[in-house]
């Protein structure tokens, strides 16, 4: 929740590439720009995993590597919690109905901890492909199962923003990239 407060006015608060996912979809910003978010929360979430394993230095740690119906419980849980805060952010950051507001951090701060309270223990409560690809570099997900939180949570950013346009279509954009929206003047 700090940190979408600190850093929402000067990248919307992009931390999360499922989140993107549905911004992208929503309309809210261009591909271009959407591949630039990407790439920096997957070296965020890798480098803060290197930087916490170092810190911390566990001797040992066992992977959460989910086999039979637990592939299946991790799948759908991180899907529906995913979807929830993908589907939030998009309703309080970025909806025409909630102009200039100043709940947007707690409401996604605490659908965060509703879906870890509710489901962490049984998926890892990651809701985030950068968070789990750091979880896998941290050791903490099993890296052969790391498809599960990638195709879960990428799909449930789809689909929050793909309802989120079903149940909003006025509020429809077609965003255009920086370069864009800008062109460079001759010198």
């Amino acid at each position: 929740m700090v940190m979408i407060y600190a850093g929402g006015h000067i990248s919307g608060g992009h931390y999360n590439p499922a989140v993107t996912v549905a911004v992208l979809i929503r309309g809210k910003i261009s591909r271009s720009d959407a591949v630039g978010y990407w790439v920096a929360q997957v070296a965020g979430g890798l480098l803060g995993a290197l930087a916490a394993r170092y810190l911390v230095n566990p001797e040992k740690v066992t992977a959460l590597s989910p086999s039979g119906r637990g592939v299946v419980v991790a799948l759908l849980a991180e899907a529906i919690f995913t979807f929830a805060l993908a589907y939030v952010v998009l309703n309080v950051a970025t909806s025409r109905d909630h102009p200039g507001n100043d709940f947007y951090g707690l409401a996604i701060g605490f659908t965060v901890v509703a879906g870890a309270f509710a489901v962490g223990g049984l998926s890892g409560g990651a809701f985030n492909p950068a968070v789990a690809m750091g979880a896998a570099t941290m050791g903490l997900f099993a890296w052969a199962k790391i498809w599960i939180w990638l195709l879960a949570e990428l799909i449930a950013g789809a689909l929050a923003g793909l309802t989120f346009l079903m149940l909003n279509p006025d509020d429809r954009d077609i965003a255009t990239s920086v370069a864009e929206r800008e062109p460079v003047r001759a010198q």
